[in-house]
């Protein structure tokens, strides 16, 4: 699946595998991946920029941490971050009822 097919969705999509830990960025695209079945192959340069404009937006906290002697940013959903998501959670669920009713075979 291109990028381009997520626009819209891609900060909710991060925002969810950031949720229940932290993670790096490179984590973060291999969650995607895995969550999706492997239809997600995100580059880095989709995920990067976002992971940006999420923590300018208040939605992802980040700190520096070290692994094997590299350092990662490593990102967490904040409490506004929560808010979001869970309120892009309600919109997907009413979209998607919305376009599954026009879709649906008759």
């Amino acid at each position: 699946m291109k990028a381009d097919a997520l626009r819209g969705h891609l900060d909710s999509l991060i925002l969810a595998v950031v949720e229940k830990e932290p993670l790096h960025g490179y984590a973060i695209i291999e969650a995607l991946q895995i969550r999706s079945g492997g239809e997600l192959d995100l580059p880095t340069g989709t995920i990067y920029p976002a992971l940006r404009r999420l923590e300018s937006a208040g939605y992802l906290d980040s700190a520096w941490s070290e692994t094997s002697g590299r350092k990662r940013r490593t990102y967490t959903l904040s409490s506004a971050g929560r808010r979001h998501l869970n309120g892009k959670r309600k919109e997907w669920v009413a979209f998607s009822g919305v376009i599954e009713g026009v879709l649906k075979p008759r």
